[in-house]
């Protein structure tokens, strides 16, 4: 009997530890061999989630709002969640609630890991989901694991103009977010262009975090420590720009079926009053959201060219507006003197020939009147003089003098402006010549006559043939353009103003005083009566910039001519003569922006502006960078 009872005993015991040991294998296996149990108890923890802030909005300068931020939500999806319950998951289900088909479903989830998707962490899935359809979705977040919901703003526009200027978002790359200093995560945007790319680093402000317990649904049940780690989201930085809202949107008007720029500048200040580029787009197009990629494709695939800031990145040859700055620097250096008379028997004329034709008038009696005349042969003259007095087989010392004044207005590099992409144009120097002509014993300035009436190798951007009228306006110094006036920066809302950069030209204001009666002339008594303005002192130039397809028609001015409130210049490819269409759309502007309104005896001038058509007139010749 007592060996029945031991062997009994050892029995039991032979059990306990044969289940000990099972357990124990059990245990280790789960615990150091499989992963298993060890990802779900990650999930059933605490995790980060992003405080996006609110990007930073932008007003014009009266304060009226050109961007707006609307709230929606970004679906997450991390996949190592996902794939567990990937046999049950219901993609029918799912794809309604969100308004999605299979084939979206299927292509949002990578088929391969690496660079910005991790399998084990949160990628964004489907962006600008409307609250009214994520409030559906939400009540059944339970039902599909791996799957999450981040608040976000979602940047739109209020009003349908100032494409170009504001620019779009875009989602991040790679490489921004690993140049960005962990301020980027996939899924975030940023500024692609415009004033959103200029000043991405104010406008996104900056990340916070909350600290959440998730239970094994991915559902959260609580904050850890009642938020004592939380970190709030820093607003991003709000923009006073220099835009007057009211003008873009009556430049725009006037530009439409046309294809050139507006730039219009406070002298007193460098601010942009306006930039407008012709053909553009309506800005809500571009924004983020499902349609985007379509319509960004149909604006490359325009033959205008929509996308293009023919503002800042056209190079146009500036016509006879440049005949201004002709008589300034010649008069400066001694060459010509303001009341010199120089006859014009159609055109300039050497060795009996007519080498470049004119309009018909006889006789320049100063410089006031050729520019109001717009003289070629006078301003041939006066150009070969200056850049000749050095000696006709020597004009290199000539032309770079000549630059060096034109540098002071700054043509031939950027101005500098708050605002990408802005290209250099060109001025052609005596080393440019020495090469084009280098299998020439010499060149000889009278080659390259047409520079002297605002053509040839010229290439100056809309931006900087604007800014040498502002210079103009201010008898001698202009300020560096910019499009932001303030900023209101962080939670607290502190107000920055911008302050900009001034630069003296070498030239005496009298000689400026000169040029200013001459622009005066032109629109009172020369080529820009239609720009005339009852009870404003305009002073302009028109240009009429020769082309193969259709004459450009241009027009620079500003106004008043004493303590002037606004410098413009209007470029229309095949516009024909600069009086014809850019003075025209100038002066309506610069009475929209100095009177409030366009008076009645010149609403039939408006009328005509907003119907002409000049889009069939030929193909856009524009040279870009």
């Amino acid at each position: 009997m007592k060996e029945s009872v031991d062997i009994r005993a050892i029995s039991i015991r032979a059990v306990i530890a044969l289940v000990t040991l099972l357990l124990l294998g059990k245990a280790f296996q789960l615990q150091v061999i499989s992963d298993t149990w060890r990802t779900r108890a990650d999930g059933v923890g605490n995790s980060q989630i992003d405080q996006y802030p609110a990007r930073g909005l932008m007003t014009d300068r009266n304060g009226k709002l050109l961007t707006i931020n609307e709230p929606i939500y970004q679906i997450e999806l991390t996949y190592n969640t996902f794939k567990r319950s990937a046999e049950t998951f219901d993609t029918t289900r799912f794809c309604q609630l969100l308004g999605i088909n299979r084939d979206y479903f299927e292509e949002a989830i990578p088929k391969k890991w690496g660079g910005k998707y991790s399998p084990s962490k949160p990628f964004s899935f489907l962006a600008n989901v409307s609250p009214a359809v994520y409030a559906t979705f939400q009540e059944n977040l339970f039902q599909f694991p791996g799957f999450t919901a981040t608040l976000r703003s979602s940047r739109n526009y209020p009003h349908t103009v100032a494409a170009h200027l504001l620019g779009y978002l875009g989602e991040v790359s790679q490489r921004t977010i690993d140049r960005g200093g962990g301020r980027y995560a996939g899924g975030d945007y940023h500024g692609i262009s415009g004033l959103e790319y200029q000043y991405e680093a104010a406008l996104r402000g900056e990340k916070g975090r909350r600290l959440v317990y998730r239970d094994r649904l991915g559902r959260e049940a609580g904050e850890v420590l009642n938020g004592a780690l939380d970190v709030d989201a820093t607003v991003g930085t709000d923009l006073i720009t220099t835009i007057d809202l009211r003008l873009q949107e009556y430049g725009e008007q006037l530009m439409a079926n046309k294809i050139g720029s507006i730039v219009a500048l406070e002298p007193s200040t460098g601010e942009v009053l306006t930039m407008i580029s012709a053909p553009t787009y309506n800005p809500r197009s571009l924004r983020i959201g499902r349609d985007r990629g379509r319509e960004f494709v149909q604006l490359q695939r325009d033959t205008l060219q929509p996308l293009l800031n023919r503002a800042i990145n056209g190079k146009y040859p500036p016509g006879s507006p440049f005949k201004t700055l002709v008589a300034l620097i010649a008069m400066q250096t001694g060459t010509l003197a303001p009341d010199r008379g120089i006859g014009c028997a159609g055109g300039f004329t050497s060795g009996g020939r007519v080498l470049l034709g004119c309009h018909n008038h006889a006789y320049c009696s100063n410089v006031e009147d050729a520019i109001a005349q717009s003289c070629n042969a006078y301003f041939v003259t006066a150009w070969l003089e200056n850049i000749n007095r050095y000696g006709s087989l020597s004009p290199t010392q000539g032309l770079d003098e000549f630059n060096h004044y034109l540098y002071q207005f700054g043509l031939g590099s950027k101005l500098g402006i708050d605002f990408p992409g802005e290209i250099a144009g060109h001025v052609p120097t005596s080393e440019y010549y020495n090469r084009r002509f280098k299998n020439e014993q010499y060149w000889r300035a009278i080659w390259m006559r047409s520079l002297a009436i605002g053509q040839g190798e010229y290439e100056l951007t809309a931006l900087q043939t604007a800014n040498f009228a502002a210079a103009i306006a201010n008898r001698g110094h202009w300020y560096t353009p910019h499009l932001v006036k303030q900023v209101q920066e962080g939670n607290d809302g502190q107000l920055r103003a911008v302050v900009p950069e001034r630069h003296d030209i070498d030239i005496n204001r009298e000689y400026f005083e000169t040029v200013v009666r001459g622009m005066r002339k032109t629109v009172t008594q020369g080529t820009a009566r239609v720009a005339a303005i009852p009870g404003i002192e305009v002073c302009g130039k028109t240009g009429t910039i020769q082309n193969s397809h259709g004459d450009h028609s241009s027009f620079v001015a500003f106004a008043p001519a004493d303590d002037p409130k606004i410098a413009i210049m209007v470029y229309v490819e095949n516009g024909g003569f600069g009086g014809t269409v850019a003075a025209p759309i100038a002066s309506l502007l610069i009475e929209r922006y100095l009177n409030g309104e366009i008076a009645e005896n010149r609403k039939w001038l408006e009328t005509r502006m907003l119907e002409k058509d000049m889009t069939q007139r030929g193909e856009s010749t524009i040279r870009v960078k």
